[in-house]
C-alpha cells in the first residue's frame, strides 16, 4: 500500500488538523510522526500535506497515511495540549481528539 493512501476507520479516509490556539508547543506529535507533523519557527505544531509542505492556515487538515494512523492517533493521544484532531472526511465527525464521542 502506497504512504499516500489514507488511513480509515471502516474504511473511511481520515484527516487530521491541529488548533494551534491549543498548541503547546511540546512536539509530542513530531516525535511520534514526523512525516505528518511539525514544528514551525513559531514554536507550534502543523500538519503538512503529502509534499512535506507546512499547512499553516487555520483549520487546515491533511490525510491520515495508513501507515502512520497508529502514529497520528497515538500524537492525539499523548498531546499535553489536547490540539490535534483526526476526523472522517466524509463527515467531519471527529474519531480522535478531545472532542471524539
Amino acid at each position: 500500500m502506497s504512504v499516500q493512501q489514507e488511513a480509515g476507520v471502516d474504511g473511511e479516509a481520515l484527516e487530521v488538523w491541529i488548533d494551534q490556539d491549543l498548541c503547546t508547543g511540546d512536539g509530542i506529535c513530531a516525535q511520534y510522526a514526523p512525516e505528518v507533523f511539525e514544528l514551525d519557527i513559531d514554536g507550534l505544531a502543523y500538519v503538512k500535506n503529502a509534499r512535506d509542505e507546512l499547512l499553516q492556515d487555520r483549520g487546515a487538515a491533511t490525510p491520515v497515511p495508513l501507515p502512520l494512523l497508529t502514529d497520528v492517533i497515538d500524537s492525539a493521544r499523548e498531546c499535553p495540549g489536547e490540539c490535534i484532531h483526526v476526523r472522517r472526511v466524509s463527515d467531519n465527525a471527529e474519531v480522535y481528539g478531545p472532542d471524539a464521542g
